[in-house]
This record gives C-alpha cells, structure tokens and sequence, in this order.
C-alpha cells in the first residue's frame, strides 16, 4: 500500500483495489475522529504534580496564536490553531485567559469525516488552574457539545451536557476530584510556565488531569535535547515521550515523541506518532503574537 496515492489530484482513488480503498478509509476516517485528541494529550495535556518549579513569568501573553500542520504520511489533514484571547476575562473578579483550540480537516480527508472541533478553557491567571472547560466537538454526524464548571477549592468538577444544537442542557453531573487538576487546553500552558532547564534524561514528570469524566494520572519522559529544524527556524527544543493509556491506534508503550523549543516561550514545534498503521505528524506553521 502506498499513502501517497492520496496525493494523486487527478484520480479519485480509481486506481487502487477496493479492498485497499476500504481499508485506508475507515483507518484514516478514525484518524479524523481521534487526531485531535492526539494534538492535545500529546502536548502535555494535563498538570503536572511533580516537584518541577513553577516560573514567575508566564511565558505566554494575550493574543498568542499558534497554527498547525497534520499530516499521515504524504496526506495533508488536518490544521490545528492554539488562540489566547486578545484581553482578559473576569470569573469572580479574578483575570483569566480565555485559550482555545481548534481543528478541522482539509482537503481529501474531508471525503473520509469532516472534524471541526473547538476545546477551550478559562484559566485563571495567578494559579493557572482552569475555571471553566468546554469542547464543541463535530466529527461528521457526531456532536458533543459540553461545559465543565471546576470548584478547585472545593474539589468538585460540575458538567453540563447541552442537546445537538447546543442550546439546551440535557444532562448535568458533578464529580469529585482528588485534588486540584488540569483540563485538556489548560494544562498544556501550565506546563509552559514550568523550569525544565535542570532536568535530565530519563527523569519522569508525573501528571494528573480531568478529562471525559475521568480522572488521568500519566507520565512524561524527558529524552534530553535536539536541534531541530522547523518552519520558525532551526530551534533547539526538549524532547519527551508522554505515556499514552494502551490503545488500538498507538504503536508500542511510548509511541509518541514532542518537542518544544528551548527559550523562554517553550512552543510546540514537532509530535510524531506512531501509530499501528504509518505514522500521524503535528508540526508548526506559523506563530504571532509571542509574549517575547
């Protein structure tokens, strides 16, 4: 089987056998449902609960924007967008960062599920601990449209689960939580404002996170460092390996490689996934708005 036969403009897949077409479309149709959920928890999705230090300087500002280009293979995607809002939001007479994330498939893949989802979060700008997490989510006819109200104080997590239309809530619950926790988005800047310049190879940073439901207790290996050469520029970047709950889309126990860069801002650069089929790529187009 080759990939790249995707790439073909001109011919729709005619001249492949069918039973290859048919295998290749219902595998890249999961890849649509699951890619993004890929992009996030492979980007350190949850908190850490390590003894790493938390930095005095939040290294990302309002108004940040980070896209992003995902690829299988020679096969374009999808494209992902990382957003802090341009002004803070007031929860409790408290600042926030108003941070989404966002994704949606182009080109041919579109002919295998169209995904256009939205994960966003609220985090509060002195503890950086989510108030609120949302994820409005459309993966062909699939809709899930949620918010998460998070207590941290009280260690509650309230979920509202609105209808198809997102107009009305059709399910409420509350869960308790072990202690203070991350969401998908919000973790993932927490870990920006962390001091990784004393670890070293193999060291393990633990991480812990609420996430459909459930709480996620995972950990991250450090690798070391790795020049890399990126559509910023050539970066030298950390390198990890998060480990990832055992699936049937991943490839071995520690599947999935980050990097992000080695300055102040600690972008995203690089994901590469193993999966049982080829291998899924998240690299970074494009950066504005940077905080330094």
């Amino acid at each position: 089987m080759q990939i790249c036969t995707f790439n073909l403009q001109n011919h729709i897949f005619g001249e492949i056998n069918p039973k290859t077409l048919s295998f290749l479309s219902q595998n890249v149709s999961y890849l649509m449902r699951r890619y993004f959920w890929i992009l996030l928890l492979a980007y350190f999705p949850i908190s850490v609960t390590s003894a790493q230090s938390l930095g005095k300087t939040v290294p990302f500002t309002y108004g940040e924007e980070l896209f992003f280009d995902v690829s299988y293979g020679w096969v374009d995607l999808a494209e992902g967008r990382l957003l802090v809002g341009k002004k803070p939001i007031l929860e409790n007479a408290q600042p926030h960062f108003k941070i989404d994330a966002f994704g949606n498939t182009i080109g041919a893949a579109t002919l295998f599920g169209k995904v256009n989802d939205n994960w966003g979060t609220h985090l509060n700008a002195e503890s950086l601990l989510p108030r609120l997490s949302y994820r409005y989510i459309e993966e062909g006819r699939y809709r899930r449209n949620e918010k998460i109200y998070f207590d941290q104080q009280n260690k509650k997590a309230t979920l509202e689960l609105y209808d198809r239309e997102n107009k009305k809530i059709k399910e409420v619950k509350v869960f308790s939580l072990p202690g203070t926790v991350q969401d998908l988005v919000s973790g993932f800047y927490y870990l920006r404002t962390l001091d990784l310049t004393e670890m070293r190879k193999g060291q393990e940073i633990l991480i812990r996170g609420f996430f459909d439901k459930e709480i996620y207790n995972l950990k991250l290996i450090f690798e070391g460092t790795e020049t890399l050469e990126t559509s910023l520029g050539s970066k030298e970047t950390y390198r990890f390996s998060p480990q990832i709950p055992k699936n049937s889309l991943f490839r071995g126990e520690y599947p999935v490689k980050v990097w992000i860069t080695k300055d102040a801002q600690k972008i995203p650069v690089k994901i590469k996934a193993n999966l049982f089929i080829g291998s899924l790529n998240i690299d970074i187009r494009s950066a504005k708005g940077l905080k330094n």
